[in-house]
């Protein structure tokens, strides 16, 4: 569950960096450029404090999920 809640985050700070730069663009006033500009920072401390939590609950460990991980010693000699 803490996995898709990462992924939802990560989606949604790049959906925001792309609208934040479409406003850029478009706008003259650069209103909604700064609006998404504080929607991207919060998303990111979202995103961030997510990844702390996991770590610090366990659900979450650094290294020990990667596939090249599991092979054995006689694997990796291939």
């Amino acid at each position: 569950m803490l996995k898709v809640l990462i992924l939802v985050l990560l989606v949604a700070v790049v959906t925001s960096l792309f609208s934040g730069l479409m406003f850029l663009f478009k706008d003259n006033h650069r209103k909604r450029t700064l609006y998404a500009l504080g929607v991207r920072i919060t998303l990111a401390a979202a995103l961030l404090l997510t990844i702390f939590y996991g770590f610090y609950s366990g659900e979450l460990e650094f290294g020990k999920s990667a596939p090249w991980h599991n092979r054995t010693a006689t694997q990796s000699l291939d």
